[in-house]
């Protein structure tokens, strides 16, 4: 061996130890040669309320709820847009609210963008790229600094598809522009996915916003979303899915609803389960009598079983929504069903991060362990799984 070949091998040695800046997989086209559409002028899917970016809950509620929940409803989860391009290279453009960080969540999920794109061989939407998030450490940086931006893709070839880029989970946005081409035509999505009309509601906590999926499209909503082909609307608020009659009076005014999603256990004390379950759900029976009530159970935490008290104690909370759910059954079993905690993040534990958020694997069980249910209400067949649950619990002291 001679020199020269030892020295370009210790280079490609020190290139792979500082990440390999220099070098790319691919040779992304210049951003700058792009031209930017605002997004909002094409479809957006999985809202429910305004066609908005401000918030996932109406503005009428900002003086009826807790500043941590009206700030944290400012978080972008779920949301899409869709739209079809010819374009050879896609991209996004946006400012975040605040660029923020967590330690146990990657930036990619709390603050990036995911474009899918319809693949005619599959006849499904299929993950293309996600950004990665620029992180400011300063919160004294101007708010320009919070500006992304990401060439997802270049090089394709030309012809007219469909895609999806779907929004931050644990920050919101100002404006959210897509890239494509400066000769490309950019238009409204042709393929009607999903498909416009009904929608599953989901409320809830941290965990169904989306803590911890690695990126925006593996939150258990957007999962369900593009496996049934139906928007899913995910109103879990970090914190702060405690069950509030107001948020119940506003999502009952939702239009087109296929059912409603109900798992709000993880933000809620024994006593909340005990007092707060029956008016909550009932706000939503009395006022949208035909529409379908799905009520979920908290999961076990991953160190429940090995812990005195919360072994005790997950199961307690369950035991009084559950309590709640025969109580409401038994007036009126029309339209009501559960799902028990039984493997909802998946068959062991490897499907949390820190024993109670869920990892990308936590989600893809979450999914799968709905979507049986909530196939059988849209295809207005029997509901699975519901004998065992519709018998009382027995009372863990």
């Amino acid at each position: 061996m001679n020199i020269n070949t030892i020295k370009n091998a210790i280079v490609c040695i020190m290139m792979l130890a500082v990440g390999c800046h220099t070098l790319n997989a691919q040779d992304f086209t210049d951003i700058n040669t792009l031209k930017f559409y605002n997004a909002l002028q094409f479809r957006m899917i999985n809202y429910a309320f305004d066609k908005t970016l401000d918030s996932r809950i109406p503005a009428y509620l900002k003086d009826s709820v807790r500043t941590e929940l009206w700030e944290r409803a400012k978080c972008t989860s779920g949301k899409a847009f869709r739209f079809a391009t010819d374009s050879r290279a896609i991209a996004v453009r946006y400012n975040l609210l605040t660029n923020m960080h967590m330690m146990h969540m990657a930036d990619t999920g709390i603050k990036g963008t995911d474009l899918y794109i319809w693949d005619e061989d599959t006849r499904s939407w299929q993950f293309v790229n996600c950004n990665r998030p620029r992180r400011i450490d300063s919160p004294i940086r101007p708010r320009e600094d919070s500006i992304q931006s990401k060439v997802y893709v270049d090089k394709l070839d030309g012809r007219m598809h469909e895609y999806m880029i779907y929004l931050p989970l644990y920050d919101g946005v100002r404006w959210l522009e897509i890239g494509v081409d400066s000769t490309a035509t950019i238009t409204q999505p042709m393929l009607n996915s999903p498909q416009a009309g009904k929608k599953f509601i989901f409320y809830g906590t941290s965990i169904l916003q989306g803590g911890c999926a690695c990126r925006p499209g593996m939150v258990g909503t957007s999962i369900i979303q593009r496996d049934m082909n139906i928007e899913c609307v995910n109103i879990g608020i970090s914190g702060e899915g405690k069950m509030d009659n107001c948020m119940a009076r506003a999502m009952a005014t939702i239009p087109d609803v296929a059912a409603f999603i109900i798992d709000p256990i993880p933000n809620c004390t024994k006593d909340m389960c005990d007092s707060l379950t029956y008016d909550f759900v009932n706000i939503l029976r009395k006022a949208r009598p035909d529409v379908p009530i799905v009520m979920v159970e908290g999961q076990m935490y991953s160190y429940a079983k090995y812990s005195s008290f919360y072994s005790k104690y997950l199961p307690q909370k369950n035991y009084e929504f559950h309590k709640n759910y025969l109580k409401l059954r038994a007036e009126n079993p029309k339209n009501l069903y559960y799902v028990d905690c039984d493997q909802l993040y998946g068959p062991d534990n490897e499907g949390t991060v820190d024993g109670i958020h869920l990892t990308d694997i936590g989600f893809y069980f979450y999914a799968k362990k709905l979507e049986p249910i909530l196939q059988a209400i849209l295809d207005g067949k029997k509901v699975p799984f519901q004998d065992k649950v519709n018998k009382p619990y027995p009372e863990i002291k």
